[in-house]
């Protein structure tokens, strides 16, 4: 399974981490792309979908692992306030706060280390026991067998949930409210409600 680093992704991401067996690899021999999860996420609150994003510094090239973080505006605590006002009416919010803002507050320089530590931080806590393999080489698309390194891209759809067996709700904070089910969302909207419980999305179990 090779997939990209990501900042809080969607469910796809985590879906196909769960069937990757006991190691997945993640791309670490690209060019950083815009626009794309590698830096944002999206989370639903009271009004509707609303996006993250990680601000990023370009100055030392393109390379994936040498884009750095931009920390020069408040936009963690930001992202944080954010985080409270949409989640904090979800079951499980405030018990993976505890240990999720600090591992935030660490503030590693690279987008590279600020998405792994997030990534193995979900990988924990949705219970999927895999290890995440840096590339030690880039491969041309479609040169190796599972590639869904662009596969999961918020600017087009993908069916991956469908072929998974796994397009179906679970429970949102703002449910009622909106009226129907929001897909498309972070990782984290799933691990908010349903908790210990988001394996079992995840696996189909």
């Amino acid at each position: 399974m090779l997939l990209s680093t990501a900042y809080f992704p969607p469910l796809e991401w985590f879906a196909l981490a769960a069937r990757g067996g006991k190691a997945v690899q993640l791309e670490a021999c690209e060019n950083y792309r815009k626009q794309s999860w590698r830096n944002r996420c999206h989370i639903l609150a009271s009004d509707g979908v609303q996006m993250l994003q990680v601000p990023v510094i370009h100055g030392h090239g393109t390379a994936i692992t040498d884009i750095r973080v931009d920390y020069s505006t408040p936009w963690l605590l930001r992202t944080q306030r954010a985080l409270d006002t949409a989640y904090l009416g979800a079951a499980f919010y405030e018990h993976y706060r505890d240990s999720l803002f600090p591992l935030m507050e660490l503030r590693p320089e690279t987008l590279w280390d600020w998405n792994h530590s997030l990534l193995e931080w979900c990988l924990e806590k949705t219970g999927i026991e895999t290890k995440l393999i840096p590339t030690d080489g880039f491969a041309l698309p479609g040169s190796v067998p599972d590639d869904y390194r662009y596969a999961i891209d918020p600017k087009k759809e993908n069916d991956i949930l469908r072929q998974l067996g796994l397009e179906r709700p679970y429970y949102q904070v703002f449910r009622d409210k909106m009226g129907v089910f929001v897909p498309g969302l972070s990782i984290l909207d799933l691990l908010f409600n349903e908790g210990p419980d988001s394996i079992l999305w995840l696996k189909r179990l």
